[in-house]
């Protein structure tokens, strides 16, 4: 589909310099700009590309004054900030990108399940009974959703997820290929022959509204009650959330963390790749850990920064890391002076 830069200019509540009629029907880096294409510059290290690029329509800063002459075939759309607006159309031509009609007729649709206005489900889909889907969802081939799972509005399923029974998924959610959402808990208990017996998990998993979760991410039903991750909560991929565990609001997780059962993260937290974290402990809110820290015991302080593993305050774990480092010399001068002394 063709926008003009008229068109453009007032989604974006931008001024035109250039042909205003001229049109786009896709995205390009400025570097690799063709005709008909959008593009943006608010990095100025990229400004010489502006004026050899093919790109038909370029979002610049409302201050921008170029250099050098711009192609006549390039039209500027100046706006407050380049990189605000070119978002805010990236999330737009997203979103018409992911909108499909209807309903694949090989997807498995039992009577009970009740469908919102708008809703896409792929190929291969299975549902569950007393499903409860809302408006404008998106659900991609080949997932599967389980009894009484209600899902909010405008919420995307990619290709292969799996959401089992009972579980909520909130409003203007993401879940990327893989995500499993409330399978079982590690829930185990010795018995008197030494195997384990399995503890039946029976709660459920609750995402809030504006959650995205990363592909092969999984987030494990509670025992009782449920596993709750709160409003605008990211997760990236590959994160083992624990059965009973709370994340709160706003908080971010990088990949390949892993949080062990019934802990409780706060709000507007960040924590980086690879961190592992134990279970029944609690982290206060806006506490930040940093890349492949292990978390073995309850920080309660707010907005503290943590690194290593054990994990402790980040200015500390420098102060020792610079002791690390001199290790190996410390040991040459002990050895030295071990020689030294053992010669007299």
């Amino acid at each position: 589909m063709d926008f003009t830069a008229s068109q453009i200019a007032g989604l974006l509540e931008g001024t035109i310099e250039g042909n205003e009629n001229v049109s786009v029907n896709n995205l390009s880096k400025i570097e690799e700009g063709t005709a008909n294409t959008l593009s943006f510059l608010s990095n100025m290290k990229y400004e010489n590309h502006l004026y050899t690029t093919g790109a038909s329509i370029v979002i610049v800063d409302k201050s921008f004054q170029p250099s050098k002459p711009i192609p006549s075939t390039c039209t500027l759309v100046k706006v407050e900030s380049a990189q605000a607006a070119f978002a805010q159309l990236l999330s737009i031509y997203n979103e018409f990108k992911k909108k499909k009609p209807g309903i694949h007729p090989s997807s498995f649709i039992p009577d009970s399940v009740k469908i919102g206005k708008d809703v896409f489900i792929g190929a291969n889909c299975s549902f569950g009974d007393n499903v409860t889907i809302g408006d404008n969802v998106h659900i991609y081939p080949n997932s599967y959703v389980g009894d009484n799972v209600m899902i909010g509005n405008n919420s995307v399923f990619f290709a292969g997820v799996r959401v089992y029974s009972d579980c909520i998924v909130g409003n203007s959610c993401t879940l990327h290929s893989g995500v499993i959402l409330g399978g079982d808990g590690f829930g185990f208990v010795p018995n008197s022959e030494g195997n384990y017996a399995k503890v039946p998990q029976i709660g459920n998993a609750i995402l809030e509204d504006f959650v995205e979760v990363g592909a092969n991410t999984t987030i494990d039903r509670a025992t009782l009650g449920s596993t709750v991750i709160r409003k605008g909560v990211k997760l990236d991929n590959l994160i083992q959330v624990a059965h009973n565990v709370e994340i709160g609001e706003n908080t971010v997780i990088a990949a390949q963390t892993g949080i062990a059962g019934s802990t409780k993260i706060g709000k507007n937290c960040m924590i980086g790749g690879q961190v592992g974290i134990v279970g029944h402990i609690t982290i206060a809110d806006e506490v930040k850990i940093a890349a492949q820290s292990g978390v073995g015991h309850t920080i309660s302080e707010k907005g503290l920064i943590v690194q290593g593993s054990p994990a402790f305050p980040i200015g500390e774990f420098k102060r020792s890391y610079i002791v690390y480092r001199g290790l190996p010399d410390l040991k040459r001068k002990v050895d030295k002076l071990e020689k030294e002394l053992s010669n007299k």
